[in-house]
């Protein structure tokens, strides 16, 4: 009989911390279909589509990027457990939300929430909430833009 056992990790708590985020670079979205996810976001929210070492494909925006691993076929490391529609995401714009809401219309998206008061990461902001083509739940989200009170 083989006996398999999870490692555990035991971790110290320190007081504090030596090491210093300061951002997030880029994260990982595993997808069905990359061409179908790349013209979402490139035609929805104005990403620029990347292409990298070995042909790979990624979404720019700002000084991030979200690279694309099509479902089967992850680079390696990969995440333990990859899975296409597993992620929430939020997304600042400047982009009055009236104008992200007109065009999400045009474009054939369904708004699921909004615009709904949040908080974000530096303080208010205002979302609404729609999904990509894999179903992952995307909040694209203002500051300083709060909804006005049509009473």
């Amino acid at each position: 009989m083989v006996r398999v056992m999870e490692k555990q990790f035991l971790f110290t708590r320190y007081p504090s911390s030596p090491v210093k985020v300061s951002h997030v670079d880029h994260l990982v979205l595993t997808v069905k279909s990359i061409p179908k996810t790349i013209n979402f976001y490139t035609s929805v929210l104005g990403m620029e589509e990347v292409t990298f070492k070995g042909n790979r494909k990624a979404l720019s925006f700002g000084q991030q990027k979200f690279n694309l691993h099509q479902l089967g076929q992850e680079f390696e490391p990969k995440a333990k457990q990859p899975t296409a529609g597993s992620a929430d995401l939020c997304l600042i714009t400047t982009t009055p939300l009236t104008a992200v809401a007109a065009h999400l219309k045009m474009c054939g998206v369904e708004i699921e929430e909004g615009p709904v008061e949040r908080s974000g990461a530096v303080g208010a902001i205002t979302s609404l909430y729609f999904r990509d083509p894999d179903s992952n739940l995307i909040e694209v989200s203002n500051y300083n833009q709060p909804i006005k009170d049509s009473s």
